[in-house]
């Protein structure tokens, strides 16, 4: 095999300079950069680190989103002859400090918001800031730092590194202890490279997607360097979470996809549930389509699942034909699946020590049980003890500053002892059977693979997850229980349920199989970024539990993104999902915040207070969420998938309110029908509705009205809101033509909940405002309402007190008046709540006062919408003193 460094392989290859090399999304654009751009680039950022004395084997750290310009900084430092160490943004931080102290590295490649992560270690390198513009920027950072963008106005130089030489330096993601430092040379990876091309499973005219962070060996190697050698563009998403992925297929006009088999099973549970959600002949109707396709596919060879899913396709991404997956087994169910929808199904297996496959299972015979055939290079074997053993020249050489491990892994005759265990068929197609250091050994002698038993456990769906460990010679679990479960249940009754779920689930495995004691903890359990549970902190994370559960204990504050399940840390990966994360952390502070939260049972964020939290939001994380959004969010989780799929920050400023400066387009037909004039009988109901309510006001009340409403004009009223009986004192203190021109603002939970309800409303003109499932429709209406000459009774408390004092005004008021400033009038009430306080059915007399104030001057609606309530508010509040 002829290998040359990676550069080399790069430029040789026979692909039109002006083909795209890199697609990348923005939160609304699509940006493509040609591969003449690339190499140019990456070629004068060589030389500008060369001018700030990089020299051969130095290393430098990239910590970094994904990005154009992170492929550019690694490939430019490769060009150099400098090794490249690509870290985790979501590194834990004392694995990250054991990384930075372990590299010994000279510069560092970062961003503003993760340079904190590197201060201490910024007085030891040389540190280029990827998004500052200069070295005093605007960010107001210390010195010293350097924009990134100054490395590239130097001269492009020629290749410095050799193919013997360190290309780069990977940290494993610590399954087991403390992240090891795995050094690939140019000739590890790029023989690794040209094995993987003999595949076949790609070439120019394909585009491929990579969903992973580059950080890791699998997505630097499969994901950056085979397409550019290829010359297949490669897509990145604006961000690493569902929306996002889907939009990236389907923008990014993606052929082949390479992930984790995390990722197509949230494929497959989202397209699962949608199914579902249509109902039982649906549900029974994809299934059957789904087992016709898969068994004609086993039986026959025959390929059906795009003729009978060719809608979901379209949608989905049309294009799309190979599903790649790597960094974990993929199983053979869910492979199956896919394949039966219509598309390819590769899979391989490797380690970062191995640069990273030494398997691949490809589509045109692959075997979903397997973990495939040896690359061309790739030696394989199986021990004595079951262990596959590797060998070839994408076999590392031995780990970073540590030569006992070396010596550990690594035999005399240069094989690699995998620590997994398998074995291999006459076909040469290799099964793995477990994790050797994984292994539990009982002292009876009885062998468990902990993985067996914790998918067993988590079957029940009464368990989000499960860990199973050794402990005082008996398997142990700790386990983490549905959010369903904790909602039912807590204290001992969990403790009882979630013990039955265990026996109930173990009842299918062998008896040394099954765990002796269980504890249970409401956080997710210590994970790498590609799901691979972490044993040794497993093990810390049961010692720490004690013989007390942790759902008694768990401190009262939000989880650390450190702490999360790797999927919502995906999550966080997007800019306005961790923003929206970072709101929501300051906001509840004092509280277990988690992405199970419920919006409703947890921090209480009722139908009421949406109008607030979507504008808190539109400040602190520069999103708008549309009505049809608000719909869907339950729990903390799909806000932040609402937040990643939501309209994008730079126009979410003013969005809003642009929006209200045309009000009626943001309504649908019914609500513009409920400002339509009323029939005959709908006013004569009105008539004897406003009847009935003056003479309940007069049974149950002694009023006294301090000034009057203006007889004529265009107005808002903003009356304070203590109980049911406060419209009816408004209606007895206005007179008929002022009722004639007044609309009511009205939440839609109590006047329209059915149609006798809705019908009565319309006659008593409320409008429906439902603040809780379309807070910006809602708007739109009353916005509206104004703009068509009428006045307005909106309550800005958005609820009745439950204690009698005056209440925050929510912001939706000052949002309506900045689009539409009309005259405000204050209305200060008391009295209304001893008549009637909440939880009392009947109301009793009492003296009622009412204080009307002087009109507010729009001219004094200044600054946001929350100043203008405020404003209101003190008006409000100053009446109580007439």
């Amino acid at each position: 095999m002829d290998v040359t460094t990676l550069n080399q392989m790069l430029t040789s290859a026979k692909v039109d300079e002006r083909h795209p090399a890199v697609v990348e999304l923005g939160r609304e654009t699509l940006t493509t950069t040609s591969r003449q751009e690339v190499f140019e680039r990456y070629a004068r950022l060589a030389g500008g680190l060369e001018q700030q004395g990089l020299e051969r084997g130095d290393r430098v750290i990239i910590l970094a989103p994904n990005s154009v310009d992170w492929i550019i900084s690694a490939l430019g430092i490769l060009h150099a002859g400098g090794v490249v160490v690509p870290l985790d943004t979501q590194m834990p931080g004392e694995d990250m400090q054991h990384a930075l102290n372990d590299c010994e590295p000279r510069f560092a490649i970062t961003t503003c918001a993760l340079r904190s992560r590197l201060a201490d270690i910024e007085d030891q390198v040389t540190l280029f800031l990827l998004d500052a513009e200069s070295s005093d920027n605007a960010q107001g950072e210390p010195e010293p730092a350097e924009p990134w963008g100054k490395l590239l106005e130097a001269e492009p130089i020629p290749i410095r590194a050799q193919v013997e030489d360190i290309a780069a330096l990977f940290y494993t993601s610590g399954t087991t202890g403390p992240p090891k430092g795995v050094p690939l040379t140019h000739y590890n990876i790029a023989s690794n490279v040209e094995a993987l091309r003999t595949q076949n499973l790609a070439d120019s005219s394909d585009r491929v997607l990579v969903p992973l962070p580059f950080h890791h060996v699998y997505p630097f190697t499969v994901g950056i360097l085979i397409p550019l050698t290829l010359g297949a563009p490669i897509i990145i998403p604006f961000s690493l979470v569902g929306p996002q992925i889907i939009r990236a297929l389907r923008e990014g006009d993606a052929t082949l996809i390479e992930a984790v088999p995390r990722l197509y099973e949230a494929i497959w549970n989202a397209l699962h549930e949608r199914v579902a959600g249509r109902g039982k002949l649906a549900a029974e109707l994809f299934s059957g389509m789904l087992q016709l396709s898969i068994t004609a596919r086993q039986r026959f060879g025959w390929r059906l699942g795009k003729r009978l899913f060719g809608k979901l396709h379209q949608r989905i991404a049309p294009r799309l034909r190979l599903m790649v997956a790597g960094g974990a087994a993929l199983d053979p169910e869910l492979g199956a699946k896919l394949q039966g929808l219509g598309w390819e199904v590769a899979t391989g297996y490797g380690l970062s020590e191995t640069s990273p496959i030494l398997t691949m299972n490809p589509p045109e015979r692959v075997r979903l049980q397997s973990a495939g055939i040896a690359l061309p290079g790739v030696e394989l074997s199986i021990s004595e003890k079951g262990e596959i053993l590797a060998r070839g020249p994408n076999v590392f050489s031995g780990y970073w500053n540590l030569p006992e491990k070396t010596r550990e892994d690594l035999d005399d005759q240069g094989w690699f002892h995998t620590g997994d265990v398998g074995r291999l068929d006459e076909d040469g197609y290799l099964y793995i059977e477990g994790r050797k250091s994984a292994m539990i050994v009982l002292s009876g002698g009885e062998n468990v693979d902990p993985e067996r038993v914790e998918k067993a456990l988590t079957v029940s769906g009464k368990l989000r997850e499960a860990g199973v460990l050794e402990h005082q010679d008996r398997l142990a679990t700790v386990v983490v229980p549905e959010p369903d479960l904790l909602h039912e249940a807590s204290g001992e009754e969990l403790r009882r349920a979630v013990e039955n779920a265990v026996s109930e689930a173990a009842r299918e495995l062998p008896s040394h199989h099954r765990p002796g004691e269980i504890r249970i903890t409401l956080d997710p359990l210590p994970r790498t970024r590609l799901g691979k549970l972490r044993r040794h902190k497993l093990k810390e994370l049961f010692e720490s539990l004690g013989e007390v559960d942790e759902t008694s204990q768990a401190a009262p504050e939000p989880i650390t993104p450190e702490a999360m399940a790797p999927e919502d840390q995906q999550l966080l990966s997007d800019p306005a999902a961790e923003k929206t994360w970072h709101y929501l952390a300051r906001r509840f502070n004092d509280i277990r915040l988690t992405p199970d939260s419920s919006l409703a049972g947890d921090l209480g964020i009722d139908s009421l207070s949406w109008v607030d939290l979507t504008l808190a939001l539109r400040e602190h994380a520069g999103i708008e969420l549309d009505d049809a959004a608000i719909s869907r969010v339950q729990n903390v989780r799909d806000l932040l998938n609402e937040a990643a799929g939501a309209s994008g920050a730079d126009e979410a400023g003013e969005d809003l309110l642009t929006s209200l400066g045309q009000p009626e387009e943001m309504l649908d037909a019914d609500r513009k029908a409920t400002l339509a004039p009323r029939s005959a009988l709908q006013r004569a109901t009105g008539v004897v509705l406003l009847g009935l309510a003056r003479a309940i006001s007069y049974l149950f009340m002694d009023l006294e009205v301090r000034g009057r409403l203006p007889a004529k004009g265009k107005y808002l009223i903003a009356p304070r809101h203590l109980s049911l009986l406060d419209p009816l004192v408004l209606a007895r203190i206005l007179d008929r033509d002022q009722l004639e021109s007044l609309y009511w603002a009205g939440w839609t939970g109590m006047l329209f909940s059915g149609p006798v309800t809705h019908w009565l409303s319309r006659c008593a003109r409320v409008l429906p405002i439902d603040p809780g499932a379309a807070p910006r429709s809602s708007l739109a209406l009353a916005v509206t309402c104004l703009e068509r000459g009428h006045s307005l009774v909106w309550f800005p408390e958005g609820r009745r007190s439950l204690d009698g004092n005056l209440q925050p005004f929510k912001p939706g008021l000052g949002l309506v008046l900045r689009a539409k400033p009309v005259p405000v009038i204050p209305i200060w009430i008391e009295g209304t709540w001893e008549a009637l306080p909440p939880g009392r059915r009947m109301p009793k007399r009492e003296r009622v006062r009412v204080v009307i104030g002087d009109p507010i001057d729009p001219e004094r609606f200044k600054g946001d919408e929350q100043a203008i309530a405020e404003l209101v508010h003190d008006e409000v509040a100053a009446l109580a003193k007439r």
